[in-house]
């Protein structure tokens, strides 16, 4: 019998998030057990965690590590084995483009959250081709979680 991975969810709050930690950590398993994520997966436990921090924070990431300093709204870091690796995500920038698109914060950030995990685990988006596979994906893992975007979103 083939052991189903099991995803493990760190969340660090490095500002006050109204959303619990327990929410993450249930959307992304959820999102994990969408096959062709699920098919990326390690064997037996997976880890990743979520940092929630500033456009401070994301500016200096994105500067430091990616040579754009600019604030972004997720960065991905790869890790190894069975840790995927780590996500660091605005809370400002959530907020924003939140409103900006006309859903809750929360959606907004499982949006962020789903789209980094598919980067830690190989996809992409840089063709068309890529895009729409991410989007379908992310779509996916997202109505798990009875969460759907604002029209227009991606």
């Amino acid at each position: 019998m083939v052991e189903r991975a099991r995803l493990e969810v760190e969340v660090f709050k490095v500002v006050r998030v109204p959303i619990a930690p327990s929410f993450l950590r249930a959307l992304l398993r959820r999102a994990a057990s969408v096959p062709e994520v699920e098919a990326r997966l390690p064997a037996g436990r997976a880890s990743v965690a979520v940092r929630l921090t500033t456009d401070e924070e994301l500016r200096r990431l994105n500067r430091d590590f990616a040579g754009h300093d600019s604030v972004t709204d997720v960065l991905s870091f790869a890790g190894s084995n069975q840790h995927l690796g780590d996500l660091a995500i605005s809370w400002p920038t959530v907020v924003r483009q939140a409103r900006e698109f006309g859903h809750p914060e929360q959606t907004e950030l499982a949006l962020l959250s789903v789209h980094g995990l598919l980067h830690l685990i190989g996809w992409d988006h840089e063709s068309a081709a890529q895009r729409r596979e991410m989007t379908r994906l992310t779509v996916a893992a997202l109505a798990l979680s009875q969460l759907e975007l604002a029209p227009g979103r991606l």
